[in-house]
């Protein structure tokens, strides 16, 4: 399966993940510039980026970016949304690194949600739709996603789906050591 030629959708009784579009920009300005939500963004390695944006205009260039990324097959950024309310809630980002440290031939997963849907429960329901796929679509030995200071509830959707905290800090294109990750193994399960 080649995602960055057809990108497939994802869906269980509560969410339903599929290629970000332009539609998405009015409910994801709700999630960027969800100030209690930013703290659980990952922006390593992102030139600088924080995803704090408050702005139509900033959202839209994001979403714009994002759909260009997808075209020349640098990462795929799906929108999640709530079946029930049908509204775009966050976003996942996925892309195969390939870097010379311990995170090479590494699927690395960014979640990004609105901060009234950062609970176990709601994580577990999105991630448990993606994790397992996520190795047919890029391969990759591992996944690895990031957690904060203060991410108590994505910690322990994490441990729920059997993800391991990395003692290994993914090494940035600057040399920055960023820690904080969890890693999924396809064989671990």
């Amino acid at each position: 399966m080649n995602v960055y030629s057809q990108c497939p959708q994802f869906e269980n009784d509560a969410f339903l993940l599929r290629l970000t579009s332009e539609n998405d920009v009015d409910d994801l300005l709700k999630v960027y510039s969800d100030k209690n939500a930013v703290r659980f963004f990952n922006s390593d390695n992102c030139h600088g980026d924080d995803f704090y944006y408050t702005t139509l205009q900033r959202m839209q260039s994001a979403v714009q970016f994002w759909i260009e990324a997808y075209s020349k097959g640098w990462f795929v950024r799906w929108s999640v949304i709530d079946k029930k309310s049908k509204e775009v809630i966050g976003t996942i980002e996925e892309f195969l690194r390939k870097e010379d440290d311990y995170f090479t031939d590494c699927i690395l997963l960014r979640l990004d949600l609105r901060s009234d849907y950062e609970k176990t429960e709601y994580i577990e329901q999105i991630l448990s739709l993606i994790v397992k796929p996520s190795f047919n679509m890029f391969g990759g030995s591992m996944l690895a996603t990031k957690t904060f200071n203060g991410s108590n509830e994505r910690v322990k959707a994490l441990d729920k789906l059997k993800f391991v905290k990395s003692k290994e800090n993914l090494l940035g294109f600057d040399g920055t050591k960023y820690g904080g990750y969890y890693i999924f193994k396809f064989n671990n399960q």
